[in-house]
């Protein structure tokens, strides 16, 4: 009974981290547009071209109206349902077999940071295995679901003159008859790299819990932990932030396939992560890996308010629905 009573705890945290994650998605999908073509425009500012934060939204506004600002929502809605699914059967996975059974059969909900969201109901445990398990979670789900997230970056940054996608289903096979099926594995290693931020958002998110439990003697409220979880997740964005514009920049690269003389199908290299770090830094400057970042801390906050609340309740709900 315990087992299953585990296992249906794991499917009510995927069942609300989805649920969580989809409506935040489509909540803030028009920030991700705007920070999206941020990081993907290579003009430099200052120069003719150059289109601001106000120059973007005011460009998507005229030229695509209201749908622009949610261009790439359905491989984004597709790619958070497996996320999840992967993130909460890893990370839970990993929690049974080397975390210890909790004290009186009793679990313990943890609104924790981690890579998408929040951690499910877990049981006490080291932060040193909290982070292992969000690491490897994360790992898990994003190289099982880059391909709709290149699929996404392709609809978001998009240029006018471009044959626009009809779905998602018409850019996978636009985007694998043109480029192959390496394609879709393009700025996987920046998105691996980028995992690391939760070495520096779940210390962070406990230390400031720690913080504000000394200050209020007593439980903490949901404002005290969703401005914890907040402060924690912009500081950690900051730090690694970097790694989101090298993977715009990667997953946005068009390598079509050409044939040679000799029959052989070959591929138009444009560099990997060196390279195009290296020339973003020689052309664009340093400023360049930062493009975005405020609209992306603008967009961090409701988003992990929205991803909180609709977590919150519908553990709730749950809960008081028998297992």
């Amino acid at each position: 009974m315990q087992q299953s009573g585990l296992g249906w705890s794991a499917h009510r945290s995927m069942i609300a981290g989805a649920g969580g994650g989809l409506i935040a998605s489509v909540a803030t999908c028009p920030l991700d547009v705007v920070k999206t073509k941020l990081q993907a425009q290579r003009q430099v500012r200052g120069h003719y071209g150059y289109e601001g934060i106000l120059d973007t939204i005011k460009s998507i506004a005229k030229h695509d109206g209201l749908r622009g600002f949610y261009r790439g929502l359905g491989p984004t809605i597709l790619g958070y349902l497996p996320t999840w699914a992967i993130y909460f059967s890893v990370y839970d996975g990993i929690k049974t077999a080397f975390g210890e059974a909790p004290l009186g059969g009793q679990e313990k909900l943890y609104p924790a940071a981690q890579v998408k969201g929040y951690q499910p109901v877990m049981r006490e445990h080291p932060w040193s295995l909290h982070i292992l398990s969000a690491m490897t979670a994360g790992a898990a789900s994003t190289i099982c679901t880059n391909p709709l997230w290149v699929i996404k970056t392709r609809f978001m940054t998009q240029s006018r003159s471009e044959v626009r996608y009809k779905h998602t289903l018409d850019a996978a096979l636009t985007i694998y008859r043109s480029e192959g099926a390496s394609a879709f594995y393009r700025g996987l290693v920046p998105s691996l790299l980028g995992i690391s931020h939760v070495a520096v958002q779940f210390p962070l998110y406990e230390q400031l819990k720690l913080w504000a439990q000394a200050r209020t003697h007593g439980p903490l409220s949901n404002q005290s932990i969703l401005l914890c979880s907040a402060v924690a997740k912009m500081t950690a964005s900051v730090v690694t932030y970097p790694h989101e514009v090298v993977r715009t920049r990667l997953q946005t690269q068009r390598r079509p396939l050409v044939e040679s003389s000799d029959g052989l199908i070959n591929r138009m290299d444009r560099g990997g992560i060196v390279h195009t770090t290296k020339k973003l830094v020689r052309t664009e400057g340093w400023r360049s890996l930062y493009k975005g970042l405020s609209v992306n801390l603008i967009r961090t906050v409701p988003n992990s308010a929205v991803t909180m609340l609709t977590y919150e309740l519908l553990m709730r709900h749950l809960y008081r629905t028998p297992s």
